[in-house]
């Protein structure tokens, strides 16, 4: 029997000015039908900006004008701004790559226009940048940028910043997973109001760290070929992303830090770097459909933005700060392409290939927060969204993608119903709204505890270098 699923087709919010998507990859993709559905705007002013038109039929057909370019930091303020002005408050919408969020987020406060991204992004180049030190080039330094701006500049139209699966829902799933914890734990509390009172209950809570835990377990019908890196998302994004330092927010319990590791001597100093590629550097996590499994330390903002809001204090010596950090296991496709591309020394493989939702034979991506080193010992809540529920539910996109546009869509509905709150992480949104908007596009989302640690069933042949009396110490978690 055909399990029903529910097609989600309430209006959010209206759009009075122009809807301008920069970006048509695979998530800008995925969230056209959803904007279609969730918002009232004139199609006669959605613009779509990308330098590659292969999917540009979807457009076509639905009369939506296509701009086939390429921003760049010569042509940004002259393409953007006569497509944001006008009647009515318009909504720039970025999910593209080489752009920079920044510029764009400036130009659309100048503008009076909303503002939502996935990612704090540069412009082209600057992951690669050899002049540029490991710090200089971190997702760190990028999100201090927008701080600095916030700071100089507070208030005003909203601008969303880094609002998709992860960053974005996860920092929602972190203050819903503290609530149940917390419940379950028998505290006494009130639901926090303020970012010093989240972090008190966390602190309260004993949560000595999160995993931003992932298993994407989708497979496409014909095995990945040589030389083409295959995933389930940007590959541009992943592998941008990938190459990066490895990113964590760094807690007050730990006792031991990398040789390689090194602190940030400005900024919010929640965080440290390692010196090699994030998705190069292994790490040991759990998620409820498969257990326990490796995980790559891939730079994200939300390890250093969860990390940053949940201190009790700041600087380098905070009263209390949880560690943070992804800990993504790609599909099995994407491990192959990792192991060949590092197996090249880096080298990118010519060719490049998204799975769709018409060639993933089945699987979930199953994405959640994993809240551990406390009383119950680890927590893990999230979304269980198969292949399956996403075909019937929305079009153009596989589960990943759905985890990312939904988010996108909540970021925008949240910043049409807070329209003056200036630049805002999602750590800082209302999660329970943001939530209800989002969940019905998530799966099952659920709760799980475990009692796994990353010395637990640890290799009795090998003697290894761990801190016994403290399992869940960073130092037994990275894969050394």
């Amino acid at each position: 029997m055909t399990k029903k699923y529910i097609v989600p087709n309430k209006v959010y919010g209206e759009i009075t000015g122009s809807v301008v998507m920069i970006g048509f990859g695979s998530i800008g993709r995925g969230c056209l039908p959803l904007l279609e559905r969730h918002f009232k705007f004139a199609k006669e002013r959605f613009v779509v900006i990308d330098p590659s038109d292969r999917d540009r039929k979807l457009l076509d057909d639905r009369g939506i004008r296509f701009i086939h370019t390429g921003l760049t930091q010569k042509n940004y303020k002259d393409i953007l701004t006569p497509l944001l002005k006008g009647d009515g408050r318009s909504f720039c919408v970025n999910l593209s790559v080489d752009t920079s969020s920044l510029d764009i987020m400036r130009l659309c406060r100048d503008l009076d226009a909303h503002y939502i991204d996935t990612v704090v992004e540069p412009w082209a180049g600057f992951y690669f940048d050899e002049t540029k030190s490991s710090a200089d080039r971190s997702n760190y330094a990028l999100r201090e940028t927008i701080l600095e701006e916030k700071r100089l500049n507070p208030g005003g139209v909203t601008a969303v910043s880094c609002c998709g699966a992860n960053p974005g829902m996860v920092s929602w799933f972190v203050k819903q997973a503290l609530v149940n914890l917390a419940t379950d734990l028998k505290i006494q509390f009130t639901t926090p109001a303020t970012r010093d009172e989240w972090a008190l209950l966390m602190q309260k809570a004993g949560v000595k760290g999160i995993h931003i835990a992932e298993r994407d377990t989708q497979r496409g019908k014909l095995p990945k070929p040589a030389n083409n890196f295959v995933n389930t998302w940007s590959v541009e994004g992943f592998v941008s992303e990938g190459m990066q330092p490895a990113e964590l927010g760094w807690g007050t319990f730990e006792k031991w830090i990398p040789t390689n590791g090194h602190q940030h001597e400005s900024g919010c100093q929640a965080a440290i770097y390692l010196q090699q590629p994030g998705a190069n550097t292994r790490v040991k996590t759990w998620c409820p459909t498969l257990g326990a499994q490796y995980g790559r330390l891939v730079t994200h903002n939300e390890a250093i933005s969860i990390a940053d809001y949940f201190s009790v204090g700041k600087g380098l010596k905070p009263t209390y700060r949880p560690t943070c950090h992804y800990a993504y296991h790609p599909a099995n496709d994407a491990i192959l392409s990792l192991e060949e591309m590092f197996g090249r020394g880096g080298e990118r493989q010519p060719e490049h290939h998204i799975l769709d939702e018409n060639e993933i034979v089945d699987g979930m991506d199953e994405l959640g927060v994993l809240l551990y080193g406390h009383a119950k010992n680890a927590y893990w809540y999230g979304s269980q969204l198969t292949i399956e529920e996403t075909r019937a539910i929305a079009p153009y996109q596989n589960a990943t993608g759905l985890q990312v546009t939904s988010a996108v869509i909540a970021g925008m509905a949240w910043a049409l119903e807070n329209p003056k709150a200036g630049i805002v992480e999602a750590d800082e949104m209302d999660y329970k709204r943001c939530l209800e908007l989002q969940t019905p596009y998530l799966g099952p989302v659920n709760g799980f505890y475990t009692d796994w640690t990353p010395i637990k069933d640890a290799n009795t042949f090998f003697k290894q270098d761990i801190d016994e009396t403290d399992p869940w110490q960073f130092k037994n978690t990275l894969v050394r």
